[in-house]
């Protein structure tokens, strides 16, 4: 909106400076014709600047901004792409004042469109002014952020480190710098489970809930879990339902495969990408023969996380997927109508004793070295985000599953009845994540090459592979190598 109001008022000078350049009104003809439209353009131009300004105040009124905490206190700058955050840090804010009464703060939070405030942030961060003491970075962007590690951003280890004995390792490693330093501070786990519409299942199978649940329990391996589809697929003898979807436009399946094996097809900090992986062919394979099947179904829009994804699993058309335990909000938001009828459990491997589960997406927040409360700011996004009283808030609020696992086990935390999360699926959620426990959930680390990655995966090779089933999957690996190498 402001570069719309800075073009309306260089056109509107511009057409002035025309019109009094060429003579204006005193070299108009008898008609007067020119000198009322010089008015006339006046005129205009003056309510374009007018109305131009009206909208860039009104489009900054627009962006969320609230001020939290004791206005005597430190005033904190804090930036977002999701309001919800913003409340999270209001909450914790008025909890720290309380306990710390010598060390009050006062935080403003703003909330900026997801790409204008990851460019805003990167911009500061380049030109050494402008930003915020903290702020919350998508994990696709935290590449580009990181790279400045050593003059941007403040290294957090010492600030988390009374909560590290009980932090998921692989999700606080997610932050790291390629110098070992953790730099951002996470929301959730992001672990991989799989949700089971335990009901449906159980109305076409013809068998108790606890008999259905029971079936889905004994699924160890993705056989397995092939097994158990067909069989409710034969039950239901419905065409046009499948037991599950794959996605075009999201690599989550491929994550799981390669966190089953130990693979990384970013080659970390220290080697180069390889995509040629037989933990990606082995899924790709496998997906391919169950489109074939009419096992799977390709999920509209790409992958389960959209409009038309939500309306699919409520129109039945699938009954099972798996999806990073903060899906569960989108139950929530969108999908109330199903409440009661979902099953959470781990996800399948192909082999007994694999790793089970990923994290997956996922909001880092980081500390700036612009910050004139370096020390205040550290202490407080880490408090907030990793002690008791701050991962309740996360669970209550947000709906994450939560990093510190001291909270997995404890009774009024991961079995309160009063928590939404709790009511809406027939089992409780951190029951899961205690049983995949937090040496079972794997990484995948998010360096320079991953936008690339990831962006070559859904635009090509997985439209490729899926969309045509009998398409050669070394192939597509190898054309994704080479777009992958040029890179490199």
């Amino acid at each position: 909106m402001k570069k719309k109001a800075l073009s309306v008022l260089l056109s509107a000078a511009m057409t002035m400076s025309i019109l009094a350049g060429c003579g204006g009104a005193a070299d108009a003809p008898a008609n007067g014709g020119t000198e009322e439209t010089a008015e006339e353009v006046a005129e205009a131009a003056e309510e374009a600047v007018e109305e131009a300004t009206d909208e860039t105040e009104q489009a900054e009124e627009e962006i969320p901004t609230s001020t939290f905490g004791d206005a005597s206190g430190t005033h904190l700058e804090m930036w977002t792409f999701v309001e919800l955050h913003g409340q999270h840090y209001g909450k914790m804010a008025e909890i720290w004042n309380e306990q710390n009464p010598d060390e009050k703060i006062e935080i403003t939070c703003t909330t900026y469109p997801y790409a204008d405030m990851h460019t805003k942030l990167l911009t500061s961060l380049e030109a050494g002014t402008g930003a915020p003491d903290i702020c919350d970075v998508e994990v696709g962007q935290y590449p580009n952020v990181v790279a400045g590690l050593d003059q941007w951003l403040v290294p957090l280890d010492d600030y988390a480190k009374n909560y590290m004995a009980t932090m998921v390792p692989a999700r606080m490693q997610t932050y790291q710098g390629e110098d070992g330093h953790y730099y951002g501070a996470p929301y959730h786990v992001g672990a991989t489970a799989m949700f089971y519409n335990a009901a449906a299942m159980s109305e076409a199978m013809g068998i108790s809930q606890d008999d259905v649940i029971a079936k889905i329990d004994a699924v160890k391996t993705w056989d397995d879990y092939t097994a158990l589809g067909k069989e409710y697929l034969e039950a239901l003898g419905e065409e046009g339902k499948c037991f599950t979807s794959v996605d075009t436009g999201g690599v989550d399946w491929l994550w799981i495969a390669m966190a089953e094996y130990g693979d990384d097809w970013t080659g970390g900090f220290d080697s180069k990408a390889n995509v040629k992986l037989d933990s990606v062919k082995n899924m790709l394979s496998m997906q391919q023969q169950w489109l074939k099947d009419g096992f799977a179904m390709i999920s509209p829009d790409g992958h389960v996380d959209l409009e038309a994804g939500f309306q699919n699993i409520m129109d039945k058309n699938i009954v099972s997927f798996p999806k990073a335990l903060w899906y569960m909000s989108r139950f929530t938001n969108y999908m109330p109508e199903e409440k009661g009828k979902w099953y959470i459990a781990k996800c399948p491997v192909f082999e007994e004793g694999q790793k089970c589960s990923v994290g997956i997406g996922g909001t880092g927040t980081v500390v700036t070295q612009q910050s004139s409360n370096v020390d205040l700011a550290a202490r407080f996004l880490c408090w907030a985000k990793m002690s008791d009283e701050g991962e309740q808030n996360i669970w209550d609020t947000l709906g994450f599953d939560v990093c510190n696992t001291a909270m997995w086990t404890k009774d009024s935390f991961a079995h309160d009845d009063n928590n939404q999360f709790n009511q809406f699926f027939i089992n409780y959620p951190y029951d899961v994540l205690n049983e995949i426990g937090m040496d079972n959930i794997g990484k995948i680390s998010v360096v320079k090459i991953s936008p690339t990655i990831n962006e070559y995966a859904c635009t090509t090779t997985l439209n490729q592979v899926l969309e045509d089933p009998d398409y050669s999957i070394d192939d597509a690996l190898q054309e994704f190598q080479d777009a992958v190498d040029m890179e490199q």
